[in-house]
């Protein structure tokens, strides 16, 4: 009797606490500035139904404001009301029904609220607009020229914060999902605790790398504190600045450490945004060009990690997990422009039974033509005309 063929990496198992991932392909967070005062709408689902039909591990649904002023736009999701919990439970019901554990990144925007949303050109918002609202931030310092000044929270406000992120938490629970992500990356409110850029302080709350820590770890303590023990806690970096005196990846190495000190259980590693409105990158885009990043988080702490970063073909994607550098990965717009990825990459790594990744309903049919002569003749044919 033959061994039955090894699985490859990128479709094996990965548990964290009570959740398992049946492969290690994550939906990235992908804002789409589509929901009404918060709530979810049919964009959402038919936006997440695409990806739970095409054969995913997991799935994180978008950056989800902790309150009204948490948001980055008018048109970003929210859970910071018992009624957002509804639509969202209809999102989780799409991942369940195919056997998807998926969680939501709960976030507070800083100094980047209070934009129009980028088809309307992501700029601020101006002050007699009637959606506009006054940003917060660690100290009152503008993302940018043309940008307003923040308001520099108190202690009151901090901790408030801290309060919100914890009930946003409690409502992600109600509405089934089965893991809930930190957005402490992209120069939002707790990436900009965080860099020394952004985070000019000098109480417990700021100056040196503990008090700039204090406030991420507060959150996680909180969130942890909020959600069931068996339940995971992601918590998403910016792995550097990409400006000189702002956050490195040794920095991001110690607060990784002690974020699990504190329960979370991964860290999704990215980079930049603490400057200007679209951010600013710390390398130059290419071809899994952040995967550095969580491969040396992953090797000098015991925190797992999930990559992201122009992760677009499957043989990539496998090596990453193959080689130790990260335990998922993340994909985004790979993902819009192909939303079958996972079916490709079974195909292509040669898994034992690849039409098992996406629903029978699809599968058996994909199977069929494949197996079927005159039509695997038909397509050959097709492909040779085309070139």
């Amino acid at each position: 009797m033959e061994p039955a063929p090894a699985v490859p990496p990128l479709f094996s198992r990965f548990t964290l606490r009570s959740v398992t991932f049946l492969n290690r392909i994550v939906v990235t967070p992908m804002c789409q500035y589509s929901a009404v005062d918060g709530h979810a709408q049919r964009w959402h689902r038919s936006h997440h139904g695409r990806f739970a039909l095409g054969g995913v591990g997991g799935a994180l649904v978008e950056s989800t404001g902790i309150s009204e002023t948490g948001r980055i736009t008018p048109g970003c999701l929210g859970i910071w009301k018992d009624d957002h919990v509804e639509g969202l439970r209809e999102i989780v019901a799409i991942y369940h029904d195919q056997d998807i554990p998926v969680g939501i990144q709960l976030s507070h925007s800083g100094r980047k609220g209070s934009a129009a949303v980028p088809i309307e050109g992501a700029a601020p918002l101006a002050a007699d607009d009637g959606r506009a609202w006054e940003p917060v931030a660690p100290s009152a310092l503008p993302l940018a020229e043309g940008w307003p000044t923040p308001k520099a929270l108190d202690e009151a406000g901090i901790e408030s914060i801290i309060g919100e992120f914890a009930a946003a938490a409690e409502r992600a629970v109600a509405a089934g999902f089965d893991f809930v992500e930190i957005h402490g990356a992209h120069g939002y409110l707790i990436n900009s605790f965080v860099s020394p850029i952004s985070n000019h302080r000098e109480d417990r709350w700021g100056g040196d790398e503990p008090g700039r820590f204090a406030f991420p770890l507060a959150v996680a303590r909180a969130m942890r504190a909020a959600i069931p023990v068996d339940m995971p806690l992601f918590y998403r970096t910016s792995a550097e600045d990409g400006i000189e005196g702002g956050v490195t990846i040794d920095t991001t190495v110690r607060l990784a450490r002690a974020l699990g000190e504190v329960g979370v259980d991964l860290v999704d590693c990215s980079s930049g945004g603490i400057a200007g409105a679209s951010g600013t990158a710390s390398r130059t885009p290419s071809p899994g060009y952040l995967v550095p990043y969580s491969d040396q988080v992953r090797r000098e702490t015991s925190i797992p990690t999930m990559a992201v970063g122009l992760i677009i073909e499957p043989r990539q994607a496998d090596a990453i997990i193959a080689e130790g550098r990260a335990d998922l990965v993340a994909l985004g717009r790979q993902l819009l422009e192909e939303p079958n990825f996972a079916h490709r990459a079974a195909l292509e790594l040669g898994l034992a039974d690849p039409y098992n990744v996406i629903p029978p309903q699809y599968g058996f049919f994909l199977e069929r033509r494949r197996v079927d002569p005159a039509v695997r003749q038909a397509l050959q044919s097709s492909q040779e005309a085309n070139g």
